[in-house]
């Protein structure tokens, strides 16, 4: 290894002249990545070739561990990442069918998350990355989710994001591969949080947000819930006052001893989510000249928002790229594909990094477009 942690440019280039990736010979500049993911509750592994190509993903999903206490317990999800890491990064290289010196570069989540959580990872990829003697990228969480996209279909820019998950509610602008720009976000709960605590007014075991899914579009009818649209030109978000109605329409059922009605406020609380992330995912798309529009983050997997966006886009002639829904929960795919760009321009991370959960996701993004070029 050379200073800082940095390694040695030969060995990384060695590797790739090298590697033999699923019975083809990967060309001189090819990417192998092992990517490690543990941001929250979920440990993941992953092995992508040059960005595009999945050749294992591996998740480890601790939601029956969690479900007893109604959420996440942050010191129980980092011992649950330390039991599974070592075996899940085995089996990532086994299924894969390569070895480890086939690896020409290791990827780990640095940001955001629970920072216990992140420790795990950010260690065990360290360790690897040095034991190998190739490069470490340490790759934003949120990077991670738009760019998953990536792996099933082409992104053009200028693409608008439409970040959508449990921490994280974001509209954020791609002017160009790589290089990020948040124009909103949430000023209280994210709509992932919301969903799980009106779940849980409403009686659903952890994880809320598919059942208040599922129950929304079995409904007869909503009751009509407010709409924070906030001052005319922001693009942020607030969900807490949704919320609060929810459980003040709860609450006022109770005391007239009536049954809350569960599917009705169900499907008033998803119309109004929808309506408020459709309506200024569309206008900011049209007012910073988006040709696509990305749904991204583990509430992409609502089939009520994709099949909204998806009429309202095809209304606006916007093409709108949705993941899989095996990408839409973290996973260490989506991770990889974000450290792809990192890779094409040689701007490796040293191995004194540190796991960060306040990681900015506009300073992460990348610096040198003539490098990319070149590679």
């Amino acid at each position: 290894m050379t200073k800082c942690g940095q390694p040695d440019p030969t060995r990384a280039a060695s590797a790739a002249e090298t590697a033999a990736v699923g019975g083809e010979t990967a060309a001189a500049g090819d990417s192998v990545i092992l990517a490690v993911e543990t941001s929250c509750d979920e440990t993941s592994v992953a092995i992508v070739k040059n960005g595009r190509q999945i050749l294992a993903n591996l998740v480890s999903s601790q939601i029956d561990t969690h479900r007893k206490f109604g959420g996440v317990v942050p010191e129980i999800a980092s011992r649950k990442h330390v039991e599974s890491i070592t075996m899940l990064m085995e089996e990532a290289v086994r299924s894969a069918g390569l070895s480890l010196q086939d690896i020409t570069a290791v990827a780990v989540t640095q940001g955001p998350g629970l920072v216990g959580s992140l420790l795990v990872g950010v260690v065990a990829a360290k360790s690897l990355a040095l034991a190998l003697d190739v490069p470490l990228i340490g790759t934003h969480h949120i990077a991670g989710h738009i760019y998953a996209n990536r792996l099933v279909e082409e992104m053009v820019y200028p693409a608008m994001a439409l970040v959508v998950s449990g921490g994280h509610t974001e509209l954020v602008l791609l002017e160009r591969e790589g290089v990020f720009r948040v124009i909103g976000r949430t000023r209280d709960d994210a709509v992932g949080e919301a969903y799980d605590k009106v779940a849980r007014a409403l009686q659903f075991p952890y994880p809320g947000g598919p059942h208040i899914d599922r129950l929304a579009q079995e409904a007869d009818e909503a009751i009509e819930l407010p709409r924070a649209w906030l001052e005319p030109d922001s693009y942020d978000f607030s969900f807490s006052g949704l919320k609060s109605a929810v459980l003040a329409a709860i609450n006022q059922a109770k005391m007239r001893g009536e049954a809350p009605m569960r599917a009705a406020l169900a499907r008033g609380f998803q119309e109004s989510v929808i309506d408020v992330l459709t309506t200024k995912a569309l206008r900011a798309a049209g007012e910073y000249g988006a040709r696509q529009l990305l749904l991204c983050g583990g509430v992409a997997a609502n089939a009520g928002l994709r099949a909204a966006l998806a009429e309202r886009c095809a209304e606006a002639g916007l093409p709108l790229l949705v993941p899989p829904l095996s990408l839409c929960t973290d996973n260490a795919a989506m991770i990889a594909a974000a450290a792809e760009l990192k890779w094409r321009r040689a701007e490796w991370t040293p191995l004194d990094m540190k796991a960060d959960p306040l990681l900015s996701l506009e300073a992460w993004s990348v610096k040198d477009e003539a490098a990319a070029a070149k590679r």
